[in-house]
């Protein structure tokens, strides 16, 4: 496979510079963020990012608790922000590993986040939320062109039914 075909079709792992992330993010619609969040991350800030990364890709049920885990806990109202955290740390590491992530997240980068890896980590959930975007839109596109197809062939067969319809009416 050439380098042109095969960076086409394979997702990779370019990592992007700091403005990069923030206007691909405000572009995506995905997140508004500035270049201080990103020097200086915290608790608050990583998980918002990481949660609104993947609710962008579909892989979160928008902050939804699983509440028969909680309810084996004393005092489970108490352990509510822990669990979501704790929930959301393990969606992310899941998603890296799924995504062969070079970096392996642990769960100090969610609470005690440093920038570097900070930055590694939404650069690379960005870049695969990129690469699907593009990739689905090509998607949607070719289901458009064989939906036009379809109804094409409907016609034509319509057609050539009629036109045998009318043949064996004559004879």
């Amino acid at each position: 496979m050439s380098q042109s075909t095969m960076s086409q079709s394979a997702y990779e792992y370019p990592r992007l510079p700091r403005p990069e992330i923030i206007s691909a993010l405000n572009k995506a619609k995905i997140a508004s963020i500035t270049e201080a969040e990103l020097e200086n991350p915290t608790l608050e800030f990583v998980a918002e990012i990481n949660t609104k990364l993947l609710i962008h890709l579909d892989e979160e049920e928008k902050g939804q608790v699983e509440s028969e885990a909680l309810q084996q806990l004393e005092n489970p109202h108490h352990h509510v922000t822990s669990v979501q955290y704790m929930n959301l740390y393990c969606k992310v590491k899941k998603l890296l590993v799924l995504l062969d992530c070079p970096l392996q997240m642990n769960y100090k980068d969610l609470i005690r986040p440093e920038p570097s890896r900070t930055e590694f980590i939404i650069s690379s959930l960005l870049n695969y939320a990129l690469y699907r975007d593009s990739k689905m839109k090509l998607i949607n596109q070719k289901a458009q062109e064989l939906t036009l197809l379809n109804e094409q062939r409907k016609q034509w067969e319509a057609k050539i039914f009629k036109v045998m319809r009318d043949k064996l009416s004559i004879t």
